[in-house]
């Protein structure tokens, strides 16, 4: 088969039978293309031919390109992926990349706002109009329930209870989990439900959040909307919807939640990933002790 035949190969297994996103598989399959030029311009037509010394040239080549680590780290990741499968598919007989290095990609600590800014942010729509009944949902459910904007998006009515207070969110991988809703959330949602005609929400297709024309909201619109409440609210820096994600967590690690509570309401498959949030609250009360204790500073 062609390097494009089992790259294909690759990718449809990775969105059957691994549940990879689209926005994965797309990046998946962009980076392994690149990867083919790459071996392309080395003479080389056959994974076979693939060794450490080529992995670690096409790698360096990356960084010559100005790649950030975090890019070259997604690129190798694709490339890992790759060679694991065609070695159980009997295509590949060993994997170049088992001692390729990971590049150091430094921990990129998420920023939260502060629950004043949250709300503030919040209260920015106009609760006078439906639009503003509907965006004021939007925000508050993001925050509360720690929301992706992919799992927001694609909420739908008979996914939410609204007697018991809680919502099923479908994460990555299409994996399905139950999520608290808090009562201001709650009565945020059941607000903006109220307004909305039945007719638009029968066109809607039974989603949550819709546009007019009952079409569903798309991932940029939200992060327009995001930016630009929190300018109306006066929030300095870059805000966007992952970062109420991030603020939901770290509220509810500052406030006394287990890791493994927070871990479960995020979706993540892995602890370790929901570990960079104990590091924001350490910093957090470094810094508070620092301008609060007496002693903390010669």
């Amino acid at each position: 088969m062609t390097l494009g035949t089992l790259i294909d190969a690759f990718l449809s297994h990775s969105r059957v039978e691994k549940g990879l996103s689209r926005n994965t598989i797309e990046a998946y399959g962009r980076d392994l293309s690149a990867f083919v030029t790459f071996l392309g311009e080395q003479s080389i037509d056959d994974f076979e031919q693939v060794d450490l010394a080529v992995v670690s040239q096409w790698l360096q080549s990356l960084s010559a390109r100005g790649l950030s680590p975090r890019s070259s780290a997604r690129h190798l990741s694709a490339l890992r992926g790759l060679m694991r499968f065609l070695v159980r598919e009997d295509e590949l007989r060993r994997d170049p990349t088992e001692l390729a290095a990971r590049a150091k990609l430094g921990r990129r600590l998420p920023r939260p706002l502060s629950e004043e800014q949250v709300l503030r942010l919040i209260e920015a729509p106009d609760p006078s109009h439906p639009r503003g009944l509907r965006d004021r949902a939007m925000l508050s459910l993001m925050y509360a329930s720690g929301l992706r904007v992919s799992e927001l998006l694609l909420l739908k009515l008979r996914e939410v209870d609204l007697a018991r207070g809680v919502l099923a969110a479908y994460g990555k991988g299409s994996k399905r989990r139950l999520v608290p809703v808090g009562e201001v959330a709650l009565r945020h949602l059941e607000a903006h439900l109220a307004a909305q005609p039945p007719a638009r929400q029968k066109a809607s297709e039974g989603f949550v959040f819709h546009r007019p024309s009952g079409k569903p909201w798309t991932r940029q619109m939200v992060w327009k909307l995001v930016a630009r409440y929190a300018r109306a609210a006066g929030i300095p820096g870059k805000v966007h919807p992952h970062r109420l994600r991030h603020s939901f967590a770290t509220h509810l690690l500052a406030g006394g939640a287990d890791l493994r509570t927070v871990q479960t309401l995020l979706g993540h498959s892995d602890i370790v990933t929901t570990e960079i949030y104990t590091h924001v609250s350490a910093s957090t009360l470094r810094s508070e002790f620092e301008r609060a204790h007496p002693r903390a500073r010669a």
